[in-house]
């Protein structure tokens, strides 16, 4: 087995210049070459070339797979297929808790998490009833400040109502942003994985098909050696 020639030059780039992990044309995949071929049609089968465009040709290579299965491709798709053909990772770090934050969406979170707890509940329903136990007829009689039907307390409630919902609106959508962001960031990692896991059937599907081509010749050369000794023995 021969091992690439790592100093050699890349057939695209420029000639002076050592590629990087130069690879020969012939070692690609077939379409992939064949895009090679339809750009560089002067190029020998055994010319290298680098790893770049290795990468370039069969990121466009699966962008027209992609495009024939699918037809119009997305921003997240070219997006895949970019990263593909540049070698860049797409996984995004999750977002630290304490990233910075303007004072009304600090509120508007702190808002949110506490509106949604038992203690809200529990809170809020003692209130009530002090309020309303304090403006009875039983205790404070005609000097109630909000006697029944508690008009007072009905709007009090009602602006509380009308200023709460808007801001636990803002903070859950904040948190639909952040989990569309997510969702598109999985939705590319998969689909390249895809992408990378096909391109490896490919190969694994070539070499499988490559030995057996080897093996069949080194089958048919034994057999023609055996049938030549065979016809030398039967001669003595």
């Amino acid at each position: 087995m021969t091992l690439p020639d790592t100093s050699a030059a890349c057939a695209i780039c420029a000639p002076d210049e050592p590629g990087a992990d130069p690879r020969p044309l012939s070692g690609l995949a077939p379409a992939v070459a064949a895009l090679v071929r339809a750009d560089h049609p002067d190029l020998a089968p055994d010319a290298p070339l680098c790893r770049r465009h290795r990468a370039l040709y069969r990121g466009r290579h699966l962008g027209e797979l992609l495009a024939a299965e699918r037809g119009a491709l997305t921003a997240l798709d070219r997006d895949v297929l970019d990263s593909i053909a540049s070698e860049a990772t797409l996984a995004v770090p999750p977002a630290a808790p304490d990233a910075p934050r303007s004072l009304g969406e600090r509120a508007a979170d702190q808002v949110a998490s506490f509106g949604g707890t038992w203690a809200f509940l529990g809170l809020f329903l003692v209130v009530l009833v002090v309020w309303m136990a304090a403006n009875s007829a039983f205790l404070l009689g005609r000097g109630a400040f909000d006697p029944y039907p508690f008009i007072f307390l009905n709007l009090i409630l009602s602006c509380v109502a009308a200023m709460q919902a808007p801001i636990i609106m803002m903070s859950q959508r904040r948190a639909e942003t952040r989990d569309r962001a997510t969702a598109e960031n999985d939705y590319k990692i998969n689909l390249k994985a895809e992408l990378e896991i096909r391109a490896l059937h490919d190969k694994l599907d070539r070499q499988i098909l490559h030995q057996w081509e080897r093996l069949s010749a080194i089958q048919t050369l034994l057999i023609a050696a055996l049938e030549t000794d065979r016809r030398q023995d039967g001669a003595a």
